[in-house]
């Protein structure tokens, strides 16, 4: 196998940065910077729930995901109208991700609604938009908090989303888009704090993918999303538990 970018070991994540609060508007935000994957998450507080919602008393957390026209080494159309098909399956991803750590029944009828933009792709925008997500997420609950708007604790718990993958016949953390083109086997994972999985996809590419490679991915992923909790964690000044 050619070395790695970087010369990254095959556990290695790239770089990762993530800096709240940068939207002066929004009840929480996070700029994720992966790579050379850039991410902006904007969390926002809505007095409303989805129309099948309004008799239960329980709040709603959902997702949009979209790219910028320069995100990647050529301009693709801005979206109009409808909404294509990978950003519908990755915004998704991120409201059902988030949802498996959030007391809905906490929030009330209300729905922390999360936008996640691409400012630039080098792969790994989807588990880049669910990590900073959740940092978005944390701070909107905090607000809501500090307002006497929660009824209970905002959170079960803490998430993050890695890559993973078989290139080249070997098992690698945190694909990036050269790697990603050439993988014979393409996952993205998230995981809670107690090393379980909320969401596993996995696709064969290139050649089926044995048992012993996804017990590796599984084990390089597990590494890999506590060392991004880490940040989390350090990010938003200490335990994310404190959310009630």
């Amino acid at each position: 196998m050619r070395a790695r970018r970087n010369g990254r070991a095959a556990g290695e994540l790239r770089p990762v940065t993530i800096e709240r609060g940068v939207l002066d508007f929004a009840e929480g935000s996070a700029l994720i910077g992966w790579g050379r994957t850039r991410v902006l998450v904007a969390a926002s507080v809505l007095d409303e729930v989805p129309p099948w919602r309004t008799e239960t008393g329980r709040g709603w957390v959902t997702a949009e995901y979209d790219m910028l026209p320069r995100a990647t080494d050529m301009r693709r159309r801005r979206g109009r109208g409808a909404v294509d098909g990978r950003a519908a399956e990755i915004q998704r991803l991120i409201g059902r991700a988030l949802r498996g750590v959030v007391n809905l029944g906490a929030l009330g009828p209300r729905t922390i609604h999360l936008d996640a933009d691409v400012i630039q792709a080098d792969g790994g925008t989807r588990t880049a938009a669910v990590t900073g997500a959740f940092v978005a997420l944390v701070d909107a609950l905090r607000f809501m908090a500090r307002a006497g708007r929660l009824t209970g604790p905002g959170l079960s718990g803490q998430l993050a989303a890695v890559s993973a993958g078989v290139v080249e016949d070997r098992v690698v953390l945190d694909l990036d888009q050269e790697e990603d083109a050439r993988a014979q086997v393409d996952a993205n994972l998230v995981l809670d704090d107690a090393g379980r999985l909320i969401e596993i996809q996995a696709t064969a590419e290139g050649a089926p993918l044995t048992q012993e490679q996804l017990m590796a991915m599984l084990d390089l992923a597990r590494q890999g999303a506590r060392r991004l909790m880490d940040l989390q964690r350090r990010v938003l000044g200490g335990p994310t538990g404190d959310v009630s």
